[in-house]
């Protein structure tokens, strides 16, 4: 049955509630609904502030508009280095690319050799511009005696090669090739010296690497007979022993085009980790030497 009404006025006949340790108050507020979703966890966190990277300089190659080149930012130098090498510090390879050059490929007159030095992510490294009289190298062709300047990404000058001229008679040892690699320009770090045999030096050319003080470092050795036939050609860089490959310097095939066309040429270089930067350099001084000797052939044919 139901409660009966209080009648008007009539006294409270119940008894006030005893709210114990055992029986909550009345909660004078209603609990905040249970049925909202949980705030979504996708968004991220507040933004604390941009974290600003410390400001670059825009490096592009010499004589190009920004935005066309990218180049490598020059690590840490290891103490002793000659400035500019540092960048040499940190790598295993490099890829020499030399530039097509216009004039040559439509009249066939030879103009100075430039080179981009890249590393294996593509960065340039250095660029390297040969420096030489206009009748030296119509009248001389690859054999003439060259400077070669290489910058880095500053636009400095930190490697000068120089191969003085040198009649190329294989039956002479007094004819041998070599060049000279100096860095900062006008301090020799390293010698690369062609070693005499009786069929130098197209038929399995060797090459002695030399530090500072012409002492022997390592060896270069090519193969039996140096021919372009579209094929990558390879000059194995090995311990003064020859019991052991250190490295390698590669003529890489371009093309059946590129080939007959141009003497624009790429190399690859791969050398120890670990090995001196100065040897490092020297084997970029090598580079330009075999590039002069078996590669450029345009005005060699011309003569």
């Amino acid at each position: 049955m139901g409660d009966k009404p209080l009648e008007a006025g009539a006294p409270l006949t119940q008894q006030p509630v005893q709210y114990g340790a055992t029986q909550p108050p009345p909660v004078a507020y209603a609990q905040p609904g249970q049925g909202y979703p949980p705030p979504q966890q996708g968004y991220p966190p507040p933004q604390q502030g941009y974290q600003q990277q410390p400001a670059q300089p825009v490096m592009v190659q010499p004589g190009m508009a920004p935005g066309q080149e990218v180049w490598m930012m020059p690590p840490q130098a290891p103490v002793g280095c000659p400035p500019g090498l540092e960048y040499l510090a940190q790598i295993d390879q490099l890829i020499v690319k030399q530039q097509k050059e216009l004039l040559e490929i439509v009249t066939g007159f030879e103009t100075n050799n430039k080179y981009k030095i890249k590393n294996s992510l593509g960065q340039n490294v250095y660029f390297a511009i040969e420096d030489t009289h206009c009748c030296m190298r119509m009248c001389c062709g690859p054999g003439r005696e060259f400077n070669m300047k290489i910058f880095d990404n500053a636009q400095n000058e930190v490697i000068h090669l120089y191969r003085p001229l040198k009649c190329a008679a294989c039956c002479f040892p007094c004819c041998l090739q070599e060049i000279e690699v100096a860095s900062p320009p006008g301090t020799p770090v390293g010698y690369i010296v062609q070693q005499w045999g009786i069929c130098t030096p197209m038929c399995s050319p060797k090459f002695q690497i030399q530090d500072e003080n012409r002492n022997p470092i390592l060896m270069i050795e090519g193969p039996g007979i140096v021919s372009e036939c579209c094929s990558d050609i390879d000059f194995k860089v090995m311990s003064l022993d020859g019991a052991t490959e250190v490295g390698k310097v590669t003529k890489q095939w371009t093309g059946i085009v590129n080939e007959m066309f141009t003497d624009a040429d790429t190399f690859g270089i791969t050398f120890p980790m670990d090995l001196s930067v100065k040897a490092k350099a020297t084997m970029l001084g090598a580079v330009m030497l075999l590039d002069f000797m078996f590669f450029e052939k345009q005005n060699n044919n011309n003569n």
